[in-house]
């Protein structure tokens, strides 16, 4: 059985990742990771920046113009920037898992409202809305002003003591069907204040949805070239679904078992025969929830134990800095929009140099906007309270 050690898993992530050498367009950077997270709309501009030098026109066209990449609410209710050729899988396999959770949560937060049949209610109120986006694409705000229901206050999911209008759950249950589509944005290309969008409208025609079976081999067979060798936990952990589809999605697949370096079982795409060698230097400043940082649940062969000072308590991570397959650092911009790596460890002269050239190209792509992220590491923040101590 094939070995495979943390050396060659790094090198896959400069390869597989193109972040060793970028891809030839938006699209193909995508793939290169499947999916792109898009919890923040600049990370989807960073994420795919990091992997093909594109300008912001450019990831705008790909999103807005061409709409070769879609947002997706998907796996583990995260919104996700598809591939167009594979929202069919995503909508039929873990959207749909997403879309029973968020519709059970809301029938039943409505019933506690006090409102009878909530699983009927709730088909109502996204009926009403999917007719009204039909007629009219909008912002949740004016979709609000036009359709009185979604007003109604309900408990907060979460938040049992507080009230909340229900439109945005409603529409997150439409979002994760893909019967609606997060189309023109109204924000700057750093907010999201998606129009809600008809996805046949949006895309001329529905792109279809395949069965739960298809569509979680399809994307098991995608996270395997992008991110394998993988184990069940890293996949059922990605998927956000249960071992048993899992385990069917590798069998579909044809999967190839594989031992990591500790002696972990482990899978590899069933085409992905030869080891992968990568003989030059590489690094990179990768985005608050990039894909490759967020790509395995077991991460220490690329994070060691670097984690408690970039991910939070609930396991996000922000911004990121590679050297050779490895997290050393995270970055911030100044208030002048300048980049700055914060290391958190030794670095080389040379990863230093390297990472600082990549501030450099980044600071101008940036062209002086700042970018502020939710997700701020914590070792920046204490060097943050320290510094205002």
């Amino acid at each position: 059985m094939r070995k495979v050690t943390d050396d060659e898993r790094r090198d896959r992530i400069g390869l597989r990742h193109a972040l060793a050498s970028a891809a030839a367009c938006v699209e193909d950077a995508v793939r290169a990771v499947t999916c792109l997270h898009a919890t923040e709309s600049s990370s989807i501009y960073l994420s795919a920046y990091a992997r093909s030098r594109a300008d912001r026109v450019s990831i705008s066209d790909a999103l807005f113009g061409r709409r070769t990449v879609v947002r997706q609410l998907a796996m583990r209710r995260t919104v996700f920037a598809f591939p167009v050729d594979l929202l069919a899988a995503a909508r039929g396999s873990a959207s749909a898992r997403v879309v029973r959770q968020l519709t059970a949560r809301l029938a039943k937060d409505a019933e506690l409202a006090g409102i009878d049949n909530g699983p009927a209610w709730v088909a109502d109120r996204c009926a009403e809305a999917l007719a009204a986006i039909r007629e009219a694409p909008g912002t949740t705000a004016q979709l609000r002003a036009r359709l009185p229901e979604l007003n109604t206050r309900i408990a907060a999911e979460g938040r049992p003591t507080e009230l909340a209008p229900v439109g945005s759950r409603v529409l997150s249950v439409l979002a994760a069907t893909g019967s609606v589509v997060r189309g023109d944005n109204a924000g700057r290309w750093q907010v999201s204040r998606p129009v809600w969008t008809a996805v046949e409208q949006w895309l001329g025609e529905d792109p279809g949805v395949l069965d739960e079976r298809e569509g979680y081999r399809e994307l098991v067979r995608r996270w395997l070239w992008s991110f394998g060798p993988g184990t069940e936990d890293d996949l059922g952990w990605w998927l956000g679904a249960t071992k048993t589809a899992v385990r069917r999605a590798l069998d579909d697949v044809g999967a190839t078992p594989a031992l990591l370096e500790d002696g972990t079982p482990a899978w590899l795409h069933p085409d992905d025969e030869e080891q992968v060698r990568l003989d030059e230097d590489w690094a990179a400043l990768l985005p608050t929830l990039d894909p490759t940082t967020m790509g395995w649940r077991s991460r220490d062969f690329y994070l060691g134990d670097h984690g408690p000072h970039l991910f939070d308590g609930a396991g996000n991570a922000g911004p990121t800095a590679w050297w050779n397959g490895r997290i050393v650092g995270t970055w911030t911009q100044q208030p002048d929009g300048t980049v700055r790596v914060v290391p958190i460890e030794p670095l080389s002269l040379a990863a230093a140099a390297a990472l600082e050239e990549e501030a450099a190209k980044l600071t101008a792509w940036f062209d002086g906007e700042v970018v502020a992220t939710g997700y701020v590491p914590p070792i920046v923040r204490g060097r943050a309270s320290r510094g205002s101590g």
